[in-house]
């Protein structure tokens, strides 16, 4: 039977339906999903053992929710998420402002409209993804905004007082009737505004200009809020974080494997991209490595969070500078370069808040350490660990490298050559072929470049190379000749 086909109160009643509320709605529909075993948040991750479950828990128990937790870890995408909790249609009464519920109706206009049609009031349907309502707190934002006020224009052309509550024009909240309501970074929001939602959020009714009026709201209230918010800003006032029932705290992904999925989930790539440009998963364990850094560094402020969106944009960014470079020259697929992560720079720096010694080297210098830091962490992973001191008798898997850099005057890899000049300038190099076959002899041969140009870029973070950033690319050399060098130019 198509449900909204009925319309009117008696078809309604008549075919059975069962009113509820909102709570109860998405607690019954959550504990269909356990029975089953269908996934409840689909295309969360890293939040499988943590968040989630808590999350399950505050809907069983019918609680408001308040998510905590720094800037990028999915907390809005979880609010919204829930709304497929929801049964896909509501009944309400036809023309109510506040989504008035034929069974049990809150307002003036429906209960009257009831007593005058009774079974033959009109009945209208409210798909689930109408049901949810958002707001950002902000220092601007009022009592009229999200409660209500009286409205003038009304009272004078109905000829009513300003005590009767059919003048009155309601906020966002009211109007959320039977809905899920956000309302995001909580603690921006004013304390007085914050005051307001005690009655609503406990006893149901709300007060407007002065006289009360009993509107039992039936609402799933969700907050969000940073920690960081409580000292920069302002902070949820004790009473109102007293009414919410749980707390949920939620967190960076926990690993690099995670990490990944979620960056390829929400990357915003043209198929053309992903065709054009080979990426090695080892680019990938870079680029997410970079923000596990980013979380650790000194110059950065760890209080305001990395986002999950520096990965995102990062990625989106580093195979646009592949594709931009193969479209230049005329090629229909590229690998992907090391040297390409030097375009992903302007995603990491408007995504750092640096602390004062961070601002006084400058965020492209701090993004470049990122990458470097990136790069000393995993390569130990791969090749063995190069030593500060060891003894002179001691095996130097990387000697013959050196060796080849000592004896040239430098090599460059220019940022825009074509991808046959760039392997064969890598290719030019024969101890570091004989370095990637002995430690990663299954590695592929188009992975292979990749990997190369990742031990020379390993090499300079751990001092035994230099490298030199060119208006056309990058230059390395043997670290003691371009001493020697420099000595000799100051003669």
């Amino acid at each position: 039977m198509d449900i909204k086909k009925l319309t009117t109160f008696g078809a309604l009643k008549d075919s059975g339906y069962q009113s509820r509320s909102i709570k109860t709605e998405l607690r019954q529909n959550l504990l269909n999903k356990i029975k089953k075993n269908e996934p409840t948040f689909e295309g969360i991750h890293g939040y499988e053992n943590s968040v989630i479950p808590e999350l399950e828990r505050a809907i069983l128990s019918k609680h408001n929710i308040n998510f905590l937790g720094l800037r990028g870890q999915a907390k809005t995408r979880l609010a919204r998420m829930m709304v497929d909790l929801l049964d896909e249609w509501m009944p309400i009464v036809e023309g109510s402002e506040i989504n008035d519920d034929p069974f049990n109706p809150i307002s003036r206009y429906a209960r009257e409209l009831l007593k005058e049609k009774g079974d033959k009031t009109p009945v209208s349907w409210v798909h689930r993804n109408d049901r949810f309502y958002e707001k950002l707190a902000t220092p601007d934002v009022t009592v009229a905004d999200i409660i209500g006020d009286v409205d003038p224009i009304k009272a004078a052309n109905l000829k009513l007082s300003y005590a009767d509550d059919r003048v009155i024009h309601y906020g966002m909240i009211p109007r959320a009737n039977r809905s899920i309501f956000v309302i995001n970074e909580l603690p921006d929001l004013q304390a007085r505004i914050q005051v307001a939602l005690f009655n609503i959020l406990q006893e149901g009714d709300i007060q407007i200009r002065g006289f009360k009026l009993r509107l039992p709201l039936d609402m799933q209230f969700i907050f969000t809020a940073n920690p960081e918010d409580y000292t920069n800003r302002g902070s949820i006032v004790t009473p109102l974080k007293d009414r919410i029932g749980s707390q949920i705290l939620t967190h960076y992904p926990l690993d690099v494997k995670t990490a990944k999925k979620i960056t390829q989930q929400e990357a915003k790539l043209e198929q053309g991209q992903t065709d054009m440009v080979h990426v090695p998963e080892l680019a990938k364990d870079l680029l997410e490595q970079i923000s596990f850094e980013a979380r650790d560094h000194e110059y950065i402020d760890a209080r305001s969070g990395i986002s999950a969106r520096l990965s995102i944009t990062a990625y989106e960014n580093l195979l646009s500078t592949a594709e931009r470079r193969a479209v230049k020259n005329g090629e229909e697929k590229t690998l992907l370069r090391f040297g390409d992560f030097l375009g992903v720079i302007p995603s990491i720096t408007g995504k750092i808040e640096l602390v004062y010694e961070g601002e006084q080297e400058g965020s492209a210098v701090v993004a470049l350490e990122l990458i470097g830091e990136a790069v000393k962490t995993l390569f130990p992973m791969m090749f063995p660990k190069i030593e500060k001191l060891q003894k002179p008798d001691a095996e130097d898997p990387y000697s013959g490298i050196v060796e080849w850099f000592f004896s040239e005057s430098g090599f460059e890899l220019f940022d825009e050559t074509t991808d046959e000049d760039y392997k064969e300038a890598l290719d030019s190099i024969p101890a570091l072929e004989k370095l990637i076959n002995k430690y990663q002899p299954n590695i592929s041969e188009e992975d292979k470049y990749f990997l190369k140009e990742f031990v020379l870029w390993g090499l300079v973070e751990y001092k035994k190379l230099n490298k030199f950033r060119f208006a056309e690319g990058m230059q390395f050399k043997d670290i003691y000749g371009s001493y020697i060098e420099g000595l000799r130019s100051n003669e």
